[in-house]
């Protein structure tokens, strides 16, 4: 079987730690061609002051992760129960999103953390065995066996519907409150995270372990991905219910190692082998042509464009290295990843200020989705870094395979780098090949760069950074966001987690079938794991990288005068003669909701076939609203249109901007 990797030099030389007074960086490139030469400048902020008068604190990127990737390891820690630092009163095993009770009250194990941040430790501990962590699995997966049989409003094991339930108390019991059910990605990442620990019990020897204490626990998540997986749910960020693509990324890898887990355990998983090629069929469904991105999510309504940080998460959770740029299984460094890369980075550029005036190609503040307004709408410190990683990923297949690939599709993300790249296949040996590398290598750094700009000075990172200011805000030491931290510094080292596919995996059927199996489910009493289960010596598999030595340069934004934006609001409306279409929402330029003050459309442009009315509204630059269209009849009756509010976020340094939608 494959075991975790590591190369013998890693993608870039780790150095101690200093704290100086700004300088600038040289040292000599292994991939440069002839007397290049790129010097740069790191500014680091104090945490309450990210944008502070006067000379920042400079710190390269190797310095921030030899600091910060110690602080992280021990937040991650200090969130799991009972003994983390901040996880008092927490049921052994259980993962706390955040210690943060209020504003946001995050003080719940979700699933789906749990397992993204049990998934980093096993790919920690498999790359470097360490007995504490090795406590720490035992744990989660004690506590796993046990969350699985408590009954919720998402429903119970019998019948397998409660293990799509989100989020439960921190004793373990259920969490009985209004929330978005069922969220279906849980069970895969978690049957994902166990099955990496599976697969080093097996390489170590200890298979019995694995077949009668993990893999029972295992069996009744597949068998609820196998059931349940053609049916809608809420999205990681538990906010739209329809088909989310990071689920079905996640289902798929889930079905597919599952039955290579049952196999090495001696059995079968007959439901994993039927099912897994048809959701990877229903799965290309989520590819805009015209976009030329991966949609988020569909079979939904909600005004967005579906550009959204979940198509790069996904991309990184699957990465496999063998199976190379694979478009059907959206490898990092596939076409497709690369170009929903930029479309989605590019989406944050004018719309945070502490992006605001960067250059087009450089590395920025990433959020959500360009629409969100929890908390204002932010840059995320998990989904910054994972745009670093899924990068890192793509440098470590493109070293690995010695070539880089430009496709039609990907051409604009290359472009933005290497101005002067066309479509074609690089040999590492050719200069394009070394410019290109050099340059998404730099990229990706940039991006680790902002984590450093904006992180409390001690290393700690909340859930966000404020979109104009740049301080930490909302949940405070999120631990996704330091699960987030360690896989993308692995991967920056040249430390890859072992593959899960098979050569069927990225067979994609000719068509697609919405079948599904119903599963059986059954309670697994887990109380310990045997001691003494240490690694047998093994050798890594090692490649050799050549590593671009130029400092990154933090861009100065250049001055932003715009403070109004006078937006064009356009709706797609069939009317009849004596009804206005009118928008109102959430600020003072719409009305604050009162449908006597909406703004009025006009129908200047209304033809039959193309029914629209459009209107003005000026916003403040940056300003985050909701709102909806609503019909005046000729009697003064309102009809409103269907749920839920839009929203819009008015550009920055821009004076005029459009907005169309169709009548929902």
């Amino acid at each position: 079987m494959e075991t975790i990797q590591n190369s013998t030099s890693a993608l870039l030389a780790v150095k101690g730690c200093q704290l100086i007074e700004p300088i600038m960086y040289g040292v000599t490139s292994l991939l440069l061609l002839g007397s290049i030469a790129v010097q740069g400048v790191f500014g680091r902020p104090e945490p309450s002051r990210a944008r502070r008068d006067g000379a920042l604190l400079q710190r390269a990127v190797n310095d921030f992760i030899a600091t910060e990737e110690q602080v992280a390891l021990q937040k991650l820690i200090c969130s799991i129960g009972s003994g983390g630092c901040n996880a008092p009163g927490v049921a052994s095993g259980l993962v706390i999103a955040s210690p943060s009770r209020t504003d946001p009250n995050y003080w719940y194990t979700w699933t789906r953390d749990s397992a993204l941040t049990l998934k980093a430790i096993v790919e920690r501990f498999a790359h470097k065995y360490d007995s504490s962590l090795q406590t720490q699995i035992a744990n989660y997966i004690i506590a796993q066996a046990k969350l699985q049989t408590v009954s919720n409003p998402a429903g119970s094991l019998s019948d397998g519907s409660g293990l799509g339930e989100a989020k439960y108390e921190v004793d373990g019991s259920a969490y009985t409150g209004g929330w978005g059910r069922p969220q279906r990605d849980g069970p895969a990442l978690r049957a994902i995270a166990m099955m990496e620990y599976s697969k080093w019990l097996v390489a170590n020897g200890y298979t019995s372990t694995a077949t009668t204490l993990v893999w029972p626990i295992i069996r009744n998540d597949l068998a609820y991905v196998a059931q349940y997986w053609n049916q809608t749910g809420f999205d990681l960020w538990e906010e739209v219910n329809g088909s989310s693509f990071w689920t079905v990324a996640a289902q798929h890898r889930a079905l597919v190692e599952g039955s290579a887990v049952a196999k090495l355990l001696g059995s079968t998983c007959s439901a994993c082998d039927a099912i897994a090629p048809q959701i990877l069929c229903f799965q290309q469904t989520f590819w805009s042509p015209s976009g030329g991105y991966m949609l988020a999510n569909i079979n939904v309504n909600n005004g967005r464009s579906a550009k959204d940080a979940n198509v790069i998460l996904s991309s990184i959770q699957n990465f496999d290295p063998s199976l190379g740029c694979d478009a059907a299984t959206f490898q990092p460094c596939s076409d497709r990843a690369l170009a929903s890369h930029k479309i989605l980075v590019d989406s944050f550029r004018s719309i945070y200020n502490v992006n605001v005036g960067l250059p087009a190609n450089a590395a920025i503040g990433v959020g959500r989705y360009p629409e969100d307004v929890y908390y204002n709408g932010n840059p995320w410190y998990l989904n910054t870094l994972a745009a670093a990683e899924q990068l890192y990923d793509a440098l470590y297949v493109w070293q690995t395979k010695r070539s880089i690939t430009v496709t039609s599709t990907s051409l604009a993300f290359f472009k933005a780098l290497v101005p002067s790249v066309t479509a074609g296949t690089y040999a590492s040996t050719s200069s394009t090949y070394t410019s290109i590398y050099n340059a998404v290598f730099l990229y990706a750094d940039g991006f680790v760069d902002k984590v450093s700009q904006y992180a409390f000075s001690n290393g700690s990172l909340s859930e966000q950074y404020d979109r104009n200011s740049g301080v930490p805000i909302s949940a405070r030491d999120l631990t996704w966001s330091y699960a987030s931290f360690l896989t993308a510094v692995a991967r920056r080292a040249g430390v890859v987690p072992a593959g899960w596919a098979n050569p069927a995996a990225t067979s994609v059927p000719g068509s697609c079938a919405a079948t599904s199996k119903v599963g059986t489910y059954s309670t697994v009493a887990v109380t310990g794991f045997p001691a003494g289960q240490t690694a047998k010596p093994t050798s890594t598999t090692s490649s050799t990288f050549s590593t671009p030595t130029l400092t990154v340069t933090r861009p100065t934004p250049s001055p932003c005068s715009a403070t109004a934006v006078a937006v064009a609001f356009t709706v797609r409306k069939v009317t009849n003669i004596g009804q206005t279409v009118k928008i109102v929402g959430s600020v003072d330029k719409l009305g604050n909701w009162d449908t006597g003050k909406a703004i009025a459309l006009s129908a200047s442009s209304y033809t039959s076939s193309n029914p629209i009315w459009t209107g003005t509204v000026s916003l403040s630059s940056g300003q985050v609203v909701q709102y909806k269209y609503i019909v005046v009849n000729s009697d003064g009756s309102v009809v409103w249109e269907a749920d839920p509010n839009r929203s819009y976020s008015a550009p920055l340094c821009a004076a005029s901007a459009t907005e169309s939608d169709t009548w929902q």
